[in-house]
This record gives structure tokens, C-alpha cells and sequence, in this order.
């Protein structure tokens, strides 16, 4: 099993995060297992003035390793209008996919840190996380996502959003 956060501000949000899915779920090596509901969620970071986020969370299964995912998660990003080189870090775009865990691995390359090095500090990744798997594990930390999202000093607003469309 591998959880992936969803999340754009840039563009028709709903539209490329349900894009994404689509790719996702019509990838040969990838069964989607389920997928949380979507999020309106503050920015968060040193970026001041950006739209707010559409965020969620899917669960895949699949046979493909760590890297060839994170791979396969940039290619679907890149086809959606994603061009890292011309972005802001923590700024506005299009998609964003966020491989958080890949089964219980702990990995640490250049390109990849598993599970993801941030998603503990972020509410709007561990409310849609909470929703999909709260009693997953973290493998480092040793507490629930239900724990870590009740601890998290994260105070951004993360408002479920039944209907993405109407958001932007």
C-alpha cells in the first residue's frame, strides 16, 4: 500500500486533482483502494498571498518500488501543467503529489525520504490521511495518525469540502 496527497491552488483544483486520480487509477500497476474527501486548506509556509488548497489523500496498491512511483507521481504532475523548475518552493501550483508512505518503508536518498519528512507538521495532510487510515502507524514515530493529527501545532484552517467544484 502507498498513501499520496493530492493538492493544487493554481488553476480548476478540482478538476486536475480529479485528473489525477483518473491517471492514477487507470495506471496498470496501480489499484486504488480508496481516497478521502477533499479539503479546503490554508496555505501554510513562507509564501504569503496564495489562493487556498484543495487537498486530499488516496491509497494505492501496487507492485512498483519506492523511486519508480515517485517517478510515475512526477510524470502525472508534469502532464498536468506542474514544472517544478519555474516554481516557488511552498508556493502556488497546478498539482502536487506527495508520496507519504510507501507501505511501513524508511528510506533516505537524495530524491526521496520516507515517509514523508513534513507530513507529521501538516494538518492538512494528516486530516485527510486521518480519514483514510487512522490507525496506520507512523513507522518512525510510533503513534496512529489519529495521534499525530491531535498532536500536530499545525493551527491552519482545514475545511472539509463536499464538492471541489464549487470551491474556485
Amino acid at each position: 500500500m502507498a498513501w499520496i496527497g493530492l493538492g493544487s491552488n493554481l488553476g480548476n483544483s478540482w478538476g486536475l486533482c480529479s485528473q489525477a486520480i483518473e491517471r492514477l487509477k487507470g495506471h496498470p500497476q496501480l489499484h486504488l483502494v480508496t481516497q478521502s474527501p477533499f479539503y479546503r486548506t490554508q496555505p501554510v509556509g513562507p509564501v504569503r498571498g496564495q489562493r487556498w488548497f484543495l487537498n486530499g489523500v488516496v491509497a494505492v496498491e501496487t507492485r512498483l518500488g519506492s523511486q519508480a512511483l515517485l517517478r510515475l507521481l512526477g510524470r502525472i504532475e508534469a502532464s498536468l501543467g506542474r514544472d517544478r523548475r519555474r516554481e516557488i518552493r511552498w508556493g502556488p501550483r497546478r498539482m502536487d503529489l506527495d508520496l507519504l508512505f510507501h507501505g511501513d518503508r524508511v528510506v533516505s536518498t537524495p530524491k526521496l525520504i520516507l515517509p514523508h519528512p513534513r507530513l507529521h507538521k501538516r494538518r492538512f495532510v494528516l486530516q485527510p490521511l486521518a480519514d483514510v487510515v487512522p490507525t496506520w502507524v507512523h513507522p518512525i514515530f510510533g503513534k496512529t495518525i489519529d495521534t499525530l493529527l491531535q498532536e500536530v501545532d499545525d493551527k491552519s484552517l482545514v475545511t472539509q469540502w463536499p464538492d471541489g467544484r464549487g470551491l474556485f
